[in-house]
């Protein structure tokens, strides 16, 4: 028998990020990026070297993500959800995360500049 050999030196990681207007994944798509990491960051993702150093950062915990919010800005107290997801293979493993704020000015607080969604 033909033992199955990988086809890379690396560990596969082509992702889709999406934001959509509401409480889950199925609501409408305002915008969509694809990523993929190795061996090369591309994809249609305006900076994918950016967006592929932070999600290495996260060591694979995408709640990572969240963990630079801007104590400095207020936002609005109405409630207007948006949703954030990552799907697809990282690093090998397979990945389905998301994550809903409560409206686009708590995600852009949250997020703070984080190039993954920077689309």
């Amino acid at each position: 028998m033909a033992e199955a050999k990988p086809t890379s030196l690396y560990a596969p990681s082509a992702m889709v990020f999406s934001v959509a207007q509401g409480d889950d994944a199925s609501a409408p798509v305002l915008r969509a990026a694809t990523l993929s990491c190795m061996p090369s960051a591309q994809g249609t993702h305006p900076d994918p070297k950016a967006a592929c150093t932070a999600l290495n950062s996260t060591g694979g915990t995408f709640d990572r993500l969240l963990a630079a919010p801007d104590t400095d800005r207020a936002c609005p107290m109405h409630y207007a959800p948006v949703t954030v997801t990552a799907e697809g293979v990282w690093q090998g493993s397979r990945v389905t995360w998301k994550h809903t704020f409560s409206n686009a000015c708590a995600m852009n607080a949250t997020l703070n500049g984080n190039a993954v969604f920077a689309f």
